[in-house]
């Protein structure tokens, strides 16, 4: 018990070092892209958002739908994801590096193979909030699936204060992809149950379901090609 609170600082720092890697990370690739790039077909040096961004329907475009994730087109689409996905990658990331990665990889594939199926012919889709939405619907249902009053306690404040951006999930805004929201979103909800823990028993550790041991406003747009975010 002496060194709980030790531990709940390590995996503090750890939370907040990788979560501002990970949004500095897309500040970077959005400047390397020059803040507001724009899609043009057939243009021999393309920004990487148009270039890694996911086509619908196109089998070489699959490849792209992690790198995706990290890239945005502008400064505008990028900070309204930035902030909602420190909170929500901090929180979740408390429980452990480990499982927070495994959650991330579960929503950024549902939600790209989402986006992959779904968008319109002609659009190109990245963006960090499948990210965001999935990390949302993951935090909302985890206390309830872990039976842990501390979790249901997290989800009940993210819901009171993140609620509104489930409208984001219904196709009510040209150039948004309301597909990565919604996959996403159904993406966190699958993590929490793949990977949730089941309670500790008498004499054991805590396992996760399927065995083994536990994993210690945003905005996805669309550009279409003549080459607008949206």
């Amino acid at each position: 018990m002496a060194g709980e609170p030790g531990t709940r600082r390590r995996r503090a720092i750890q939370a907040g070092v990788l979560m501002l890697g990970w949004v500095t990370l897309m500040w970077v690739l959005t400047a390397i892209d020059g803040g507001t790039p724009r899609c043009f077909p057939g243009m021999a040096d393309q920004p990487l958002v148009c270039e890694y961004g996911i086509e619908p329907r196109d089998p070489g475009e699959l490849r792209d739908i992690f790198p995706a994730a990290f890239l945005h087109f502008g400064y505008d689409h990028l900070i309204a994801n930035s902030v909602p996905l420190l909170v929500f990658g901090f929180i979740a990331a408390l429980r452990g590096i480990g499982r927070f990665l495994g959650v991330c990889l579960i929503i950024i594939t549902i939600s790209g193979l989402g986006v992959w199926l779904t968008s319109a012919p002609g659009s190109i889709t990245a963006g960090a909030s499948g990210v965001v939405f999935g990390l949302f619907g993951y935090l909302l249902v985890r206390g309830f699936v872990e039976r842990n009053a501390l979790d249901i306690t997290v989800g009940i404040v993210v819901f009171l204060l993140y609620g509104s951006i489930l409208w984001g999930v219904l196709p009510t805004a040209s150039g948004v992809s309301w597909q990565g929201h919604l996959f996403g979103l159904i993406g966190g909800v699958l993590a929490a149950f793949w990977l949730r823990r089941t309670p500790t028993t008498p004499g054991g550790r805590g396992r996760r379901w399927g065995g083994g041991r536990g994993w210690g406003g945003p905005r996805g747009l669309q550009g279409p090609p003549p080459g607008h975010p949206g």
